[in-house]
């Protein structure tokens, strides 16, 4: 008699086959990224709202891992005591997975694309790229501070020693349960610290915020510019048009000196309606310098407002190009463009028809309606994280593939790790030292997120639900690659081309480590 599977909470969707839960855990998955955008969203809004300190130093490193600490938390929650032991292997490959795709995968395709030429200091060089792929001649450069976020990240994985110790030591239950107790103690305790951390030294949030508002006012630069038709900025065949760009340069610049002066660029930013971005015009000048000066001599010549506006049409074009197949496309890719990142960032616009509701109580709409993203977002998460942990467990008894390597190699792409890609590989793409900071920050902090965090809910079923610890190899290869990129990132702010495929190789060689000590050697 065929097996049935059961339906999650009675209505969503289930099957048996390897097709259909092939085809279960992508549907799943998306929608569990969908909640995790949503607390994106909900925690930029509340950033802007706020501003870096007490409540996003608290609250925003948490909601970026309630995604995964909800699958972790429902992948042994339910159900007998061995058959929780058998679905905690899809929280382990989570946990795991989502930190070495983080570490690896992630970590290599950022210096990839981010790469500039090395100068004769060893340091990246802004918005260079003439040497190739040079494994010693390119590379990326971050500031010192991002060392600090990548040593907090090799401590993070503490909890992890403490909890292997006693299989290692082939100890019994008892010690392994006390071992469980302490690194679940650490586990949160080390969260609670690196939360107060960035409430002390909130440079994280800063460059987060900093960068949300540096890529609103370009679009509302290029927005301004298009709807005002200050010069045909792109040609009929989609290349920038430099005549085009040259005659806007022309109109800002108002005392015909070939160059944009801060007071010029002021001027020019009056003109354009930032009034619907919670963001001062001296914040839009900085971040236009930021974008456009290449010389750092504080003035903008006319090559590089050239340049520097083919780069934001190109960034338009490739985004464009990946939504070509979106229904609401126009045609031009500039206004696609213009349209999906106000679109997609609308929670940081004021739109007329919300004017009077903002006048009466400005900050209390914003703030109601963060709340209501991360609401949304929690909800969205908690609903699909059991049908996910259930469709990998199916996957697994059809296959008999350990669900831990189908959740370490699946899961982290379908789940809210997709998030940070996309983000990663955006921001690091402008090819800047600042945004490579940005980009390696971000990864450092949510991998210690993980690590401790979710983590210490992990350890807390473990604990309630009186399991054995059964994970010693997958702890090993956590541990592993956390050090190395650690150590790699704590005492070196550069580097070169080379070292991508040092974090490459350790992909596949982490899933062999797990597979020869758990099926050669039986070491869990």
């Amino acid at each position: 008699m065929a097996m049935m599977c059961q339906q999650s909470y009675g209505f969503l969707p289930c099957t048996t086959t390897v097709l259909g839960n092939l085809f279960l855990i992508p549907t799943y998955g998306f929608l569990m990224y969908k909640g995790a955008t949503y607390l994106s969203h909900g925690s930029e809004l509340l950033l802007e709202i706020m501003g870096p300190g007490l409540v996003a130093g608290l609250l925003v490193p948490i909601l970026g891992v309630i995604p995964e600490a909800l699958t972790v938390l429902v992948s042994g929650l339910s159900g007998s005591r061995d058959t929780a032991q058998s679905q905690v292997l899809t929280g382990m490959g989570l946990l795991a997975g989502s930190t070495v795709f983080l570490l690896t995968l992630l970590w290599g395709t950022c210096v990839v694309v981010g790469k500039c030429d090395l100068g004769p200091n060893h340091d990246a060089v802004d918005l260079t790229n003439t040497k190739g792929f040079s494994l010693t001649g390119t590379g990326v450069s971050t500031d010192p501070r991002t060392t600090n976020l990548a040593r907090i990240m090799a401590i993070s994985v503490i909890p992890f020693i403490i909890v292997g110790l006693p299989n290692m030591m082939k100890m019994t239950h008892h010690g392994q349960r006390l071992a469980v107790l302490m690194a679940l103690i650490v586990s949160f305790l080390l969260a609670l610290f690196y939360c107060l951390y960035q409430v002390a030294h909130p440079w994280v949030q800063e460059r987060r915020l900093a960068y949300v508002k540096h890529k609103l006012v370009i679009a509302a630069i290029l927005r301004h510019a298009q709807m005002h038709a200050l010069g045909q900025l792109i040609s009929d065949d989609g290349t920038p048009n430099e005549d085009g760009i040259r005659k806007l340069f022309c109109i800002i610049d108002m005392d015909e000196s070939r160059t944009l002066s801060r007071a010029e660029l002021h001027a020019f930013i009056v003109g354009i309606n930032f009034e619907d971005i919670k963001s001062d015009r001296m914040d839009a000048v900085d971040s236009f310098m930021a974008e456009f000066d290449e010389s750092r001599n504080d003035t903008v010549e006319e090559g590089e407002f050239v340049c520097g506006m083919k780069r934001c049409i190109h960034k338009a074009k490739s985004s464009s190009m990946k939504k070509k197949s979106s229904l609401k496309g126009s045609g031009n890719f500039l206004i696609d463009f213009i349209h999906d990142y106000h679109e997609e960032h609308d929670e940081l616009l004021d739109k007329p028809d919300e004017e009077e509701r903002r006048m009466e109580n400005p900050d209390g709409w914003f703030i109601a309606k963060a709340v209501g993203l991360l609401l949304l977002g929690t909800a969205m998460a908690a609903l699909f994280a059991d049908p996910l942990v259930d469709a990998v467990q199916n996957i697994s008894n059809a296959t008999r593939v350990p669900p831990f390597f189908i959740s370490f190699v699946i899961l982290p792409l379908v789940t809210n790790s997709i998030g940070e890609p996309v983000f990663s590989v955006m921001c690091v793409s402008n090819k800047r030292q600042r945004t490579a900071s940005l980009t390696f920050s971000e990864l450092y902090s949510g991998v210690a997120m993980k690590n401790t965090l979710c983590l210490g809910v992990f350890l807390a079923l473990i604990y309630v639900r009186n399991l054995r610890w059964e994970f010693s190899s997958e702890m090993l290869m956590v541990v592993l690659v956390c050090v190395v990129v650690g150590l790699l990132a704590s005492f070196r702010t550069t580097f070169p081309l080379w070292t991508c495929l040092v974090a490459y190789t350790m992909y596949p060689l982490s899933l062999v480590v797990v597979y020869v000590l758990d099926h050669v050697f039986h070491w869990s």
